[in-house]
C-alpha cells in the first residue's frame, strides 16, 4: 500500500444467486472495498427489484423517527446497553416496531385524554371556588341590606302608615324577574377586549364580574400554560344568552355550569376534588408506564437504528444490480483494489456457506479501457494531509500524489512564516489537546470551526513542530531573542555602541551555532539584514519545490510511459527553470559563502539587457558572463521546444497507431454491431489544431508562471516579517510600556491586553492567514508542475462509513 501513487484497481463482476444476494453485498459492506457500479441508471427508484423492501425500511424508520421524538420530549437519551447481546431480524424488527408504537399512541392517545379531562377539572374547581366567593359576598352583602331595610321599616312604621304603600311593595316584588348567568375562564390578554364586546353586543343588558386567577393554568385545549381569570356574567332573557355564547366560543373562554344552591356547590366541590384526585393517580400510573417503555427504546433504539441504516443501504446496491430472471441470480460490476481480490472471495464463499446456496458466487475480472477511480489507503494521521490535496482535485488514477510529500513542506512553508517558537509551542499544546482527547471528541457533534481544528488537529501538531524549528533559527520567543545554544559572537568594544548600531561590535567569539544570532535584535541593521536573508531565503525555497514538481512530472512521464512528455516536457522545463532562477539560486549561495559585495539585482537585469557587457564589481566567480551567455541561450531554445515537437509528434504517433484500421473485412460490414460507434476498427478523430492551441497555452503559462511562481514566494518572506514586526510591536509597547509604569493596575492591563492581542491577533488571524497562504502555494505553485488532479474518489460500499447523521 503506496501513498505515492493510487492503489490499483480492477473492474470486478459478481454473479451471485438470488438466495445467497443479501447477506454475500452485507459482507461486503463490512469488508467495505468494493465499489458498485449502477446498472439500473434507467429505471425509476420504484421499478426496480427490491422497492418494496426499501418502503419497509423507509416506514420503520419513520416509526424510529416517532420513538426519537417522544424520547426527546421524555428527557430520555438513547444508550448503547444491550446492544451487541441479542441479533434481531429485520422481519422480527418490523413487528416489534409496529406492536411498540402501537402500545406508545395508545399510552399518547390515553394520557391526552386524562390530562384533558384533569385540565377541566381543574378550571372546573376555580370557577366553583372564585364564583363561589362571588355569590357567598353578594349573598351577605344582600342579608345585611335586608335587615337594614326591616331595621328601618319597624322604627318608621305605624298604625298611620297608608295601606297603599304595602300594596306597591308586594306589586313590586310579584314583577322581579330572576337572572340567568354563565361562569368560565378566559385568557387574561383577552378579558378586557372581551368584556367591552359584551357590553357593546348587549348594549350595556349585562353584568360580568371577574376575578384573577394567581398562577398559571394548563389549558385543556392547548395544554399550555396560560394566565386566566374567572367571570360570570349575568343576563336577562335568551337572545342575549346566545349572543354570550358566541362571544365566548370566539374569545376561547371555557364555560363550566354551577348553581347558585350552595348545598349543591359544596357538592360539587367535593366531587370535583375526588375526581382530580383519581385521576391524578391515574395520571400518574400512565405517565410511569409511558417512561418505562421509552427507555426500554432508548436502550435498543442504537441498535434498531444501526440496522435499519445498513439493511436501508443494503438494498439500495441491491437495486444497484441487474436481475437474471432466467438463471435466478444477480449480476454485479465495481472497482476494486487488486490485493483485495482475495478478500473478497472468501467473504463470497462464507456468504455461500451461511446461506446453504447449492451454488456459489462468481467472481471475475474484466477488462475496460474506463478511467478506475482513485483509492489511497490513509490513516488517521495523514488523511488530513490527503484532504488538503484532494480540496484542489482528486488525483488522476496512479499519478504521483502531492500529498506525500504534503507532509513534510505543508508545514514547513507555514513554519516559514510563521516562525516564533513561544507562538509554535502554544499550539502546539492546543493540538495535542485535541490528539488526548480524540476519542472523546470523534463521538461528539462538534460546531462547524471546532470540527475543522479537530479534523486538522494532526496537521497543526506538524505546523507547531515546524514553527517551533523556525522560530529557532530566527531566535525569537513572543520577539525576544535567547542565547540559548551558545554566548553571542559579537561584543562591544565600548558601552557606547550598546543598543545604538553594530558600528561598535566586534567578533570575540566562534559563530553562533544554530540560527540566529541574538545581538541582532534591537539593532538598526536588523531590519535591512532580515529583509536580506529572508527574501533570498524565499527565493531558495520556492525554486527547490518548483524543481521538485517538475521532477514529479518526470516520473508520472516515466511511469505512464510518455517519452514525448519526458523529452519534449519535463526536459526544456528544467532547463528553462534552471536557467534564470536555478542560476538566480546560484548566486545567492556563492554570495553567501564569498561575502561578496555584488549587486545580484544588476547582474539578473543586466544578464537580459546587455548580457555581452563586463560584470564589472558584481563579477562573483570566473566565467561567470560565458556561463550568463549560455543559460540565456538556453532558456531561448527551450521555449521552442516546448511548443513545437510535441503536438507534431502527437499527430505522426496518431497516425502510425491507426494506419491501416480503415480497411476492414467485407463481411464485416453486413454486421450492424461491429459497423457501430463501439466497433474496434473505428478511433477518435486527432485535432491537430486544438492539440497545438493547447500546447501553447501551456508554454505560455509555464513561461510567465515561472517568473510570477517565483514572485510569489516572496510571501514566505512578507508573512515572516510581518508576524515578527507584530509580534515585537505587542511585547515593546504593550508589556513593556505597562511594565515602565511601576503601577500592579497597569501592568495586569498591560498582560490581560499582550495575552489577548496575541491570542487574537497572531494565534489566530496570523495562523489562518499563513495556513492559507501555504495552501495557496501548494495548489498553484508547486501542483501545477505535475499535477493533473481530473480523477475521482474511491467510494466504496462500507458499512463504516455510515454515519449517525445519515438519514433513516
Amino acid at each position: 500500500m503506496d501513498l505515492l501513487r493510487s492503489e490499483p484497481m480492477q473492474l470486478v463482476q459478481l454473479i451471485i444467486p438470488i438466495e445467497a444476494a443479501h447477506r454475500s453485498i452485507s459482507y461486503l459492506g463490512d469488508l467495505g472495498l468494493v465499489q458498485f457500479k449502477d446498472l439500473n441508471a434507467d429505471k425509476s427508484p420504484f421499478q426496480r427489484t427490491y422497492a418494496t423492501q426499501i418502503k419497509r425500511c423507509g416506514e420503520m424508520a419513520r416509526t424510529l423517527r416517532l420513538f426519537k421524538e417522544q424520547m426527546i420530549k421524555a428527557g430520555v437519551s438513547p444508550s448503547m446497553q444491550n446492544t451487541r447481546n441479542s441479533v434481531i431480524d429485520l422481519d422480527h424488527l418490523e413487528v416489534k416496531l409496529k406492536e411498540l408504537e402501537a402500545d406508545l399512541l395508545e399510552n399518547k392517545a390515553n394520557n391526552e385524554k386524562l390530562q384533558h379531562t384533569y385540565n377541566e377539572l381543574v378550571e372546573y374547581k376555580l370557577v366553583l371556588e372564585k364564583v363561589g366567593e362571588f355569590f357567598s359576598s353578594a349573598q351577605n352583602s344582600a342579608v345585611a341590606q335586608q335587615r337594614e331595610h326591616d331595621v328601618q321599616t319597624t322604627v318608621k312604621g305605624s298604625i298611620d302608615s297608608p295601606l297603599l304603600l304595602e300594596q306597591e311593595t308586594t306589586a313590586f316584588s310579584a314583577k322581579q324577574v330572576k337572572l340567568g348567568f354563565i361562569s368560565g375562564l378566559v385568557p387574561r390578554e383577552k378579558s378586557i377586549p372581551f368584556e367591552r364586546i359584551l357590553f357593546r353586543a348587549t348594549r350595556g343588558n349585562v353584568f360580568m364580574k371577574q376575578a384573577v386567577i394567581d398562577k398559571p393554568v394548563l389549558d385543556p385545549i392547548s395544554g399550555e400554560k396560560v394566565d386566566k381569570n374567572v367571570f360570570v356574567v349575568f343576563y336577562s332573557g335568551e337572545r342575549v344568552k346566545s349572543k354570550i355564547l358566541k362571544i365566548c366560543d370566539a374569545f376561547g373562554a371555557n364555560r363550566y355550569p354551577f348553581s347558585d344552591d350552595l348545598g349543591k356547590q359544596f357538592q360539587m366541590i367535593r366531587e370535583v376534588s375526588g375526581k382530580l384526585s383519581e385521576l391524578k393517580t391515574t395520571i400518574d400510573v400512565g405517565l410511569l408506564h409511558w417512561s418505562t417503555l421509552l427507555q426500554s427504546i432508548g436502550h435498543q433504539y442504537e441498535q434498531w437504528s444501526l440496522l435499519l441504516r445498513r439493511e436501508k443501504a443494503v438494498y439500495h446496491t441491491l437495486n444497484m444490480l441487474s436481475f437474471n430472471v432466467t438463471r435466478k441470480c444477480l449480476l454485479a460490476e465495481g472497482w476494486c483494489p487488486v490485493f483485495a481480490t482475495s478478500q473478497i472471495q472468501k467473504v463470497l464463499q462464507r456468504a455461500t456457506r451461511d446461506c446453504n446456496s447449492q451454488v456459489g458466487a462468481i467472481f471475475q475480472i474484466l477488462q475496460t479501457k474506463e478511467s478506475p477511480p482513485t483509492y489511497f489507503y490513509t490513516n488517521k494521521f495523514t488523511s488530513s494531509f490527503q484532504e488538503i490535496v484532494d480540496a484542489y482535485g482528486v488525483a488522476k488514477y496512479q499519478e504521483a500524489n502531492p500529498g506525500v510529500y504534503t507532509i513534510i513542506t505543508f508545514p514547513f512553508l507555514f513554519a516559514v512564516m510563521f516562525g516564533d517558537w513561544g507562538h509554535g509551542i502554544c499550539i502546539l499544546l492546543a493540538s495535542l489537546y485535541l490528539i488526548i482527547r480524540e476519542k472523546k471528541y470523534s463521538s461528539q457533534k462538534l460546531g462547524d470551526i471546532m470540527q475543522m481544528a479537530f479534523g486538522g488537529r494532526y496537521v497543526i501538531a506538524m505546523m507547531a513542530i515546524f514553527s517551533i524549528y523556525t522560530g529557532f533559527i530566527y531566535n525569537e520567543f513572543f520577539s525576544v531573542p535567547f542565547a540559548i545554544f551558545a554566548p553571542s559572537a559579537y561584543a562591544c568594544r565600548d558601552p557606547s555602541c550598546r543598543d545604538a548600531s553594530t558600528t561598535g561590535l566586534i567578533k570575540v567569539r566562534n559563530t553562533y551555532p544554530f540560527g540566529l544570532d541574538p545581538v541582532w535584535h534591537g539593532t538598526r541593521s536588523e531590519l535591512p539584514f532580515l529583509n536580506s536573508l529572508k527574501m533570498k531565503m524565499s527565493i531558495l525555497l520556492g525554486v527547490c519545490q518548483m524543481n521538485l514538481g517538475i521532477i514529479l512530472s518526470y516520473f508520472n512521464a516515466k511511469y505512464f510511459g510518455s517519452s514525448i512528455d519526458v523529452w519534449h516536457q519535463f526536459v526544456p522545463q528544467m532547463i528553462f527553470l534552471n536557467s534564470l532562477f536555478g542560476y538566480l539560486s546560484l548566486i545567492i549561495i556563492v554570495k553567501w559563502f564569498t561575502g561578496s559585495q555584488a549587486d545580484l539585482y544588476h547582474v539578473m537585469i543586466y544578464m537580459f539587457l546587455s548580457p555581452t557587457d563586463d560584470l564589472g564589481e558584481n563579477q562573483l566567480f570566473v566565467g561567470q558572463k560565458f556561463l550568463q551567455l549560455g543559460l540565456l541561450l538556453s532558456a531561448l531554445v527551450a521555449v521552442p521546444w516546448m511548443l513545437l515537437p510535441k503536438p507534431f509528434l502527437l499527430k505522426k504517433q496518431h497516425e502510425e497507431r491507426h494506419q491501416g484500421q480503415s480497411y476492414s473485412l467485407v463481411h464485416s460490414t453486413d454486421d450492424p454491431i461491429e459497423s457501430g460507434p463501439h466497433s474496434p476498427h473505428g478511433h477518435e478523430g486527432f485535432e491537430f489544431s486544438e492539440v497545438f492551441v493547447h500546447q501553447l497555452i501551456h508554454t505560455i503559462e509555464f513561461v510567465l508562471g515561472a517568473v510570477s511562481n517565483t514572485a510569489s514566494y516572496l510571501r514566505l518572506w512578507a508573512l515572516s516579517l510581518a508576524h515578527s514586526e507584530l509580534s515585537s510591536v505587542f511585547y515593546d509597547k504593550v508589556l513593556l510600556m505597562a511594565w515602565e509604569f511601576n503601577n500592579t493596575v497597569i501592568l495586569i492591563v498591560g498582560v490581560i491586553v499582550f495575552i489577548c492581542a496575541t491570542v487574537g491577533v497572531l494565534l489566530l488571524m496570523e495562523t489562518l492567514s499563513a495556513f492559507l497562504h501555504a495552501l495557496r502555494l501548494h495548489w498553484v505553485e508547486f501542483q501545477n508542475k505535475f499535477y493533473v488532479g481530473d480523477g475521482y474518489k474511491f467510494a466504496p460500499f462500507s458499512f463504516a462509513l455510515l454515519s449517525d447523521e445519515d438519514e433513516l
